[in-house]
């Protein structure tokens, strides 16, 4: 899911960290800094389209590695949150770092992620406009709710609750419906995927271009 630049939101330097709060947390995480790029899949790739394995080794240097990888993939895509699959893995797996609606920044990786939103009468569906890096380039108005609750695991096996309102609730719905094998697109008509598709076309030399303009300057 793309980060959102919009000069109206409100500015906060709180930081939330795997759900709990911290006084700071560099801009660069160092998750991001031990990493290594990895390609992006894109819409069409057999791999987005089923629901991924349960993660079942914890603790390992490879799924720290991997963490760490998706961080920065996820920031050279200048991303707000990246499923394992979005990077060829087949593990239920997400990283974020992604700001709410109140400007506080939310950073961390959940394991094995069960959604739980709000019920029918407490439910309110925002539309809004949403993006996907494996779908570059296109955003389209997507309902969801402006509330929601991932709970989990951390790479060391321990439970976790991350809770979002606003863009970081849109963002915790659109990651986990990744490992259930889904992108938003699923979520339009066949107009509005047509016509998503249509801007990814156009824009896919551009956004590529960005990716690794942004590549370059982080390997300096």
């Amino acid at each position: 899911m793309p980060v959102r630049h919009d000069p109206s939101r409100p500015v906060d330097r709180r930081v939330r960290l795997q759900g709990l709060p911290v006084d700071a947390y560099p801009d660069l995480p160092p998750e991001a800094a031990r990493g290594a790029v990895r390609r992006v899949t894109v819409v069409g790739e057999e791999i987005l389209g089923r629901a991924c394995q349960e993660v079942t080794a914890f603790g390992t240097p490879e799924l720290s590695a991997l963490i760490d990888d998706m961080f920065l993939t996820m920031r050279v895509a200048d991303g707000a949150g990246l499923a394992a699959n979005q990077v060829g893995v087949d593990l239920r797996l997400f990283v974020y770092d992604c700001p709410d609606d109140l400007g506080v920044r939310h950073v961390g990786h959940i394991i094995n992620p069960v959604l739980d939103l709000p019920g029918p009468g407490s439910r309110r569906l925002i539309d809004d406009f949403e993006g996907c890096l494996s779908v570059p380039g296109a955003t389209m108005t997507v309902p969801r709710t402006d509330r929601a609750v991932v709970r989990g695991l951390d790479k060391d096996g321990d439970p976790v609750v991350i809770e979002g309102t606003g863009y970081f609730a849109r963002c915790l719905q659109h990651e986990t419906d990744h490992l259930l094998g889904h992108t938003y697109l699923d979520r339009l008509s066949k107009r509005d995927r047509k016509d998503a598709l249509r801007q990814m076309a156009d824009r896919l030399e551009e956004v590529f271009a960005q990716r690794a303009a942004r590549a370059a300057r982080l390997s300096r």
